[in-house]
């Protein structure tokens, strides 16, 4: 969709990267890293720096202590986190708990270490963990389940009370889980991110995953980072290092300089967005789309149905040309989009944008013909 954009010239409301950068100091601390001759191999777990930044980060923020030489590992963006997680701890035919939508590497993942993908639907409008699909979907097959909190693309920030419900199931049935948080600051209103390793019984059974793209607006760098319990991490990167190895080395101390230096940036960010979150939202539903307001992340979803589009995906291949902006169409992300409360006629917008390319969008949108 990004391609369609630049091709097009339209708005691009679609891939979620936003249109500044983050605090100037880490990307001078980048710059004397090159300069200073940090440009070889890192240790394929990461650089100390890193490794001890990213314990303190959870200490402070969570109370998770962490021993970074065994429990934390360096890793290229949370994809590659995700990846190393599965290979490493899926075996061919073990089946895999995923939140469905998915963010679109956790299905290619799954087959690629030849899992079994079993689906647990946030469905529309509220986008809810229902605990009782979350039972059913678990059988003997059963190894991982993997979840996504803040939720992309839904929005979803998971309750204390749903997270309770997923450590009772994984406690239950003696399942890993690996836990996708690369939003875990960029919460709105009076929501809260509950890290999963942080309930009764779930340190020993829980991969966390993070990364400094969303948290600090360095997407572009993939620096990211998994924690967990030695054993666990250590499969995780058994299979790391067959992936990458290593990357980013003048750029993981730059990294640590963000986690340590500018602790406060994260939370000014979460700020900003939920005011162009705001400003989005009161835009769409001005244009005739329907939204629901996300709790997270960078993204906003509307609701096309009414416009009379056969699907999302019909809908977002004309909107370059019908309005000049691109969005990404939700159905992709569901294995059966057409289901009850599925994702066939939504739409996933991205507001990690400046106000001025928001209200550019919309002044497009409220000036075209989004009908069918």
């Amino acid at each position: 969709m990004s391609a369609l954009a630049i091709r097009t010239g339209a708005v691009n409301l679609g891939q979620g990267f936003p249109d500044r950068d983050g605090p100037p100091e880490v990307i001078a601390r980048a710059v004397a890293a090159l300069q200073g001759g940090a440009n070889q191999y890192a240790p394929g777990i990461g650089v100390p720096a890193l490794r001890q930044a990213i314990a303190r980060h959870q200490q402070r923020h969570y109370g998770i202590d962490l021993d970074p030489d065994s429990e934390v590992v360096v890793t290229t963006g949370c994809t590659e986190g995700i990846a190393a997680a599965l290979l490493g701890l899926v075996d061919p035919g073990d089946e895999v708990v995923v939140l469905e939508p998915y963010y679109d590497s956790y299905t290619a993942m799954i087959t690629f270490a030849g899992g079994v993908r079993r689906p647990v639907t946030l469905r529309a409008p509220g986008f809810r963990l229902d605990p009782d699909e979350l039972r059913a979907a678990v059988g003997p097959r059963t190894k991982l389940i993997l979840l996504n909190s803040p939720h992309n693309p839904t929005g979803t920030v998971l309750s204390r009370a749903e997270l309770e419900a997923v450590a009772a199931v994984a406690i239950e049935h003696d399942l890993v889980v690996v836990t996708d948080e690369v939003y875990e600051h960029l919460v709105f209103d009076d929501h809260e991110h509950v890290p999963l390793a942080t309930l009764p019984g779930m340190w020993e059974r829980t991969i966390t995953l993070s990364s400094a793209g969303k948290s600090y607006s360095f997407t572009g760098w993939k620096v990211g980072w998994a924690t967990g319990p030695a054993p666990l991490v250590g499969a995780l990167f058994a299979a790391k290092q067959w992936l990458t190895f290593t990357s980013g080395a003048p750029l993981q101390p730059a990294v640590a300089t963000a986690l340590d230096d500018c602790p406060d940036f994260p939370a000014e960010l979460s700020r900003s967005l939920q005011g162009r979150r705001d400003r989005l939202v009161a835009g769409l539903e001005t244009a005739g789309l329907t939204p629901y307001v996300p709790e997270g992340t960078y993204f906003a979803t509307t609701d096309i149905t009414g416009l009379g589009w056969a699907s999302s995906r019909d809908f977002c291949w004309a909107l370059p040309e019908r309005a000049g902006v691109v969005a990404v169409p939700m159905e992709v992300f569901y294995d059966d989009a057409d289901a009850p409360g599925a994702g066939r006629q939504l739409v996933r917008w991205a507001f990690c944008k400046e106000a001025d390319v928001i209200d550019e969008a919309l002044r497009r949108l409220a000036g075209a013909d989004l009908e069918a």
